[in-house]
């Protein structure tokens, strides 16, 4: 039988379990967290309900977690005490803005009758609104639940603004509050009509100014690209990007945030725009376009490859969630995906015939060891393309995790995840917790390096805890590979770890020593048939070694110094 929430009458509930129940309805089944006295009635209250409570190692594994959950399902939650939890959640909450990725934050609190007189109670830091300062600052929508006449209201308005803007938003939720009944009115308590009432609307004359301009400029272009941002996964656009391609036969590329937002085996798929960091020709076939469809991209540097990348505004369409321009004229209150519907709808655009592909990625060779050659970064990710099968995503750190990672072939949408903007180290191990629970049909292929891994690595006590099996790649060059790129000193150095020896630590899970092409063959063959567990691979590669995605962007930038 499942469990039931708790309520005190036929027309009321409490406040805590009302904001359960709106987060089942919108597909939450776990919750990800660490305990803590302010927040522990709400954590009850979780207990008995149809979600289930994942509580990690440290408040900030937990919200890297919710937010790859988030990436995956569509809405994350992470749930944590005031200030002590609630501050070491910032970092994963500000990466989640910065990537728009919807994330609900609920943090617990003293109570409202508590604060009188303004007491000194534990975890407090200047005054009690101190926290809910901070989380303003970072989210797009946030409130303190002290009234129960408005509780309700407030809750739905504050989820249906992570699902509008995917971006995070935060729930402070006082300890005397959380059983506090409230009156429910069914009409006004409608979850589908508040959802629809947040939607965003375009403006219908605009939109249709805005289109045929649109269409002009690509029936009189010769060579169109569209460039497919990371907003397309995030508003859930991937089949209407792929009836756009195949319908207008226009070869696409996305960024390196937006890796996976088609399968990279399509027909019209160049591969990765990142500048000088990627392949000569996708980058000369993206620039010399004149007429470049930017659909959701988010232009920062890593997706500029260290702004290397060179798009001039006059041959571009672009639109994302806060801004459409074709050349340099602006529109505003038009959608991602009314504009994406409408090029679709439209007869009036010209077919393409003359696009003749020849994939990147088109002719894989078979990975083949030779006997006793050391592992190096670059023979590392050609083995990882061989391995790779279409029930794997791929979760990669920053650094040369990520730089490696994008010549990687990733089979279908939505298989390759990194904070390749916001770039905090830490993010892999427990985002592959969020994704396996988010998609249990997806086995995460987890690379990290050795910095990263010693920033949350302790997540694998969640992995063993929970029985998921993610295979954990750390590239272990005992430091910061990609800082030593830029400027090395010993403040790049760490301590070596054998991280082949942490299934012993835990209790659990299977390690290896990876030193030659051979046994890390031998090592992802067993990892792939062991699925009881996790498997840890302590790669050791040489302190100067780095993939050629990395090489080609410093050899970019070194020319441009000089």
């Amino acid at each position: 039988m499942d469990k039931q929430h708790f309520t005190s009458g036929s027309n009321t509930v409490r406040i805590g379990n009302y904001l359960i129940e709106q987060l089942y309805s919108h597909g939450i089944r776990h919750v990800f967290g660490v305990p803590g006295d302010f927040i522990l009635g709400f954590f009850n209250q979780l207990m008995d309900s149809k979600i289930q409570v994942i509580n990690t190692c440290d408040e900030q594994g937990a919200g890297f977690a919710a937010d790859a959950y988030a990436r995956i399902n569509g809405l994350g939650v992470v749930c944590v005490t005031y200030c002590v939890g609630g501050l070491k959640v910032v970092n994963p909450t500000a990466e989640a803005f910065a990537e728009k990725s919807p994330l609900v934050i609920i943090s617990g609190s003293p109570g409202i009758k508590e604060r009188k007189k303004d007491p000194l109670l534990h975890h407090k830091v200047k005054n009690f609104d101190t926290q809910f300062k901070v989380f303003e600052e970072i989210t797009v929508a946030s409130v303190l639940i002290n009234n129960p006449q408005t509780a309700s209201q407030e809750i739905d308005r504050i989820l249906n603004a992570a699902l509008t803007y995917k971006r995070p938003v935060y729930i402070e939720l006082p300890r005397d509050m959380v059983s506090v009944d409230i009156f429910l009115d069914p009409i006004q308590n409608n979850t589908v009509a508040q959802v629809d009432q947040y939607q965003e609307k375009s403006d219908p004359i605009i939109l249709m100014e805005a289109l045929n301009e649109t269409i002009d400029m690509i029936n009189s272009s010769i060579r169109p690209v569209i460039v497919a941002g990371v907003e397309i996964q995030r508003f859930g656009l991937q089949n209407e990007l792929l009836n756009l391609v195949e319908k207008l036969k226009i070869p696409v590329s996305s960024t390196i945030l937006s890796k996976s937002v088609i399968s990279e085996l399509h027909p019209f798929y160049l591969g990765v725009y990142e500048g000088a960091m990627g392949h000569d020709a996708v980058r000369e076939y993206v620039e010399s376009s004149d007429c470049l469809i930017l659909l959701g991209a988010l232009m920062t540097d890593i997706d500029l490859g260290g702004f290397t990348a060179k798009i001039d505004q006059k041959r571009t369409i672009y639109i994302n969630s806060d801004k459409f321009s074709v050349r340099y004229h602006n529109y505003e209150e038009i959608s991602l995906k009314d504009f994406i519907d409408k090029l679709i709808e439209s007869n009036d655009i010209k077919q393409r015939v003359d696009f003749i592909n020849k994939p990147l990625y088109s002719n894989l060779e078979q990975f083949c060891p030779i006997k006793g050659q050391k592992i190096t970064i670059k023979r590392l990710f050609q083995c990882i393309n061989s391995f790779l099968k279409d029930d794997m995503i791929v979760l990669a750190d920053i650094g040369d995790a990520l730089f490696g990672g994008t010549d990687l072939v990733i089979h279908r949408k939505t298989e390759f995840l990194s904070p390749a903007y916001y770039a905090s180290m830490g993010f892999a191990v427990p985002a592959s917790i969020g994704t396996q629970l988010a998609n249990p049909k997806l086995r995460p292929l987890v690379i990290v390096g050795d910095g990263a891994f010693q920033m949350t690595g302790m997540e694998i006590s969640t992995v063993l805890r929970f029985n998921l099996n993610p295979i954990v790649i750390v590239l272990n060059n005992g430091g910061y590979g990609t800082e030593r790129s830029i400027l090395d000193g010993r403040f790049n150095d760490i301590l070596i770890w054998q991280y082949s020896l942490i299934p012993n630590i835990v209790g659990g899970g299977k390690g290896f020593i990876v030193e030659t092409e051979e046994q890390f063959e031998e090592a992802l063959l067993y990892a792939e048939s062991n699925t009881e567990c996790f498997c840890i691979l302590d790669i050791r590669l040489d302190i100067n070694d780095k993939s050629p995605a990395l090489q080609r962007l410093t050899e970019a930038l070194r020319k441009s110094s000089f």
